[in-house]
């Protein structure tokens, strides 16, 4: 009865578990992939591309107590050959990051369910593939249902202007241009800066040399003085004199040279000052060549905005394509403003709109939804993006701009080196909070574009996932239309 106990048992947890599901290829040539989907209830991930599905694989995400968090990532970095600094030294092969603190994409083995301890198992062979094919920034969306991206319209989307794509890509040239002759010319002008800053400070030594001399010659004069004062024949007066005549000359000589030697000093001083102040400018000038060049330069990268009901805030990234030395790439974060969301109070959901490519009207838009609120239209429909966000970044959007949309906050895991990290806070989370989190890092602030042409930073520790207190209406499981079958 007990072995038969136990094989009942093990039949149960076989049938709970989803059915294995077999790789899959598009019928039709790929493109590149924008973004990847991965499926918590069903075990599997989707990538597109512009034009729909292009592969699916089955996959093993966390298991209870580790789960993999469902939310919006994208792909921070990539390392073809990694081994776990968390798990006593696994080989994870062509992994790809989608947060600092762990948590991947990777070839790995698959038992037909969730068995990892919060990334994503891909089969090996899947994930080696794919791992040229993926780019920094890429979005990967984790949900805990099955999703996929529908054809999208709304008048909140970005309409590029045909006259400013053009305009960005002839002016970025010209000022990268400019900015790095700025940047020779103040190096130039900070060494001849330096140089002159020498050159005064060696003369400190010879003018308190003539100092001194000058200093013992009239106290020599004083005291010939003294001693022509107190001789009392005519032969101790004549010496006395002839002392005297010649401390007077000496002294003299020594405040020739003192004089000299300080108006020396004063026009290299003066020079040297002159020299720094003209570094001064050339720094100057080369932070405001390297800003307008930096400027120019992400006009022409896809822009990503995410929209935050719980701060209320509305953030730009985009990536400056700068590898940072610790790994990953930095991403420009100079723009957070507040944002007005009609019915705050209101659950809005978790949209990820994305531009899949060009068309007649500007860009064309999909949307995915992984949580409960509102629709996608009527999400957007009560968001007021401010018009002067708006002139900056919709005339120059390009295909793979993005609009995500949530009731979530930014996990503390979005800094520098990633684009947005948002987790659902009603789904578990176990193998994303059991991790340590990254660093405090600093992160944008404001509106203000910094002296380093990407940005202006600042420490601050983000509240990672503040506890959920918005009503829910339970899992979100409507089903979604497919672009594409197979």
């Amino acid at each position: 009865m007990a072995a038969l106990a136990a094989l009942t048992a093990d039949a149960a947890a076989r049938q709970a578990r989803p059915a294995p599901t077999t790789e899959a290829t598009a019928p039709r040539q790929a493109g590149e992939p924008i973004m990847a989907i991965v499926s918590i209830g069903s075990q599997q991930v989707t990538f597109y591309d512009a034009e729909g599905g292009i592969l699916r694989a089955p996959v093993s995400t966390g298991t209870t107590g580790r789960e993999t968090p469902a939310g919006v990532f994208a792909i921070i970095e990539k390392q073809k050959d990694h081994h776990s600094t968390l798990y006593d030294d696994a080989w994870m092969p062509n992994m790809q990051r989608i947060t600092w603190n762990g948590i991947a994409l990777h070839g790995g083995p698959l038992p037909g369910y969730a068995a990892s301890h919060g990334c994503v198992r891909m089969p090996y062979d899947f994930a080696e593939k794919l791992f040229d094919k993926t780019w920094i920034g890429m979005r990967v969306i984790i949900s805990p249902n099955d999703a996929a991206p529908v054809e999208f319209s709304h008048p909140a989307l970005f309409v590029p202007k045909a006259k400013a794509l053009a305009a960005a890509a002839v002016r970025a040239e010209p000022l990268a241009h400019e900015a790095a002759e700025t940047a020779k010319t103040a190096d130039e002008a900070k060494k001849a800066a330096a140089t002159a800053a020498r050159e005064a400070a060696s003369l400190t030594a010879p003018l308190r040399k003539l100092e001194w001399l000058k200093t013992r010659a009239d106290a020599e004069l004083a005291f010939a003085d003294k001693t022509l004062a107190a001789a009392k024949t005519d032969q101790a007066k004549a010496r006395a004199e002839e002392l005297k005549q010649k401390a007077a000359a000496k002294a003299a000589e020594a405040g020739t040279q003192l004089d000299r030697a300080k108006a020396d000093a004063k026009s290299k001083l003066d020079a040297a000052a002159a020299v720094k102040d003209a570094a001064k400018a050339a720094e100057t000038k080369k932070a405001a060549a390297a800003k307008a060049a930096s400027e120019a330069k992400l006009t022409l990268e896809p822009v990503s905005v995410y929209i935050s009901r719980a701060t209320q805030k509305l953030y730009v990234r985009r990536n400056t394509h700068k590898p940072w030395p610790d790994g990953g790439e930095v991403f420009d974060a100079t723009i957070e403003v507040p944002v007005t969301i009609r019915n705050p109070d209101k659950p809005i959901g978790t949209h990820v709109f994305t531009a899949m490519a060009r068309n007649d009207a500007g860009l064309r838009w999909t949307a995915v939804t992984i949580d409960n609120g509102d629709d996608a239209k009527d999400a957007l429909d009560r968001i007021t993006i401010p018009q002067d966000v708006l002139d900056r970044i919709a005339p120059t959007a390009l295909p793979l701009s993005s609009i995500i949309v949530s009731d979530e906050p930014l996990s503390r895991e979005t800094n520098y080196r990633t684009e947005f990290v948002a987790v659902l806070n009603n789904q578990p989370q176990g193998g994303f909070l059991m991790r340590r989190p990254s660093v405090n890092v600093p992160v944008a602030s404001g509106n203000y574009w910094g002296d380093d042409g990407f940005g202006f930073f600042f420490p601050r520790n983000w509240n990672s996932q503040p506890p959920n207190t918005r009503p829910r209406a339970g899992q979100y499981n409507q089903p979604m239309q497919q672009l594409w079958r197979w």
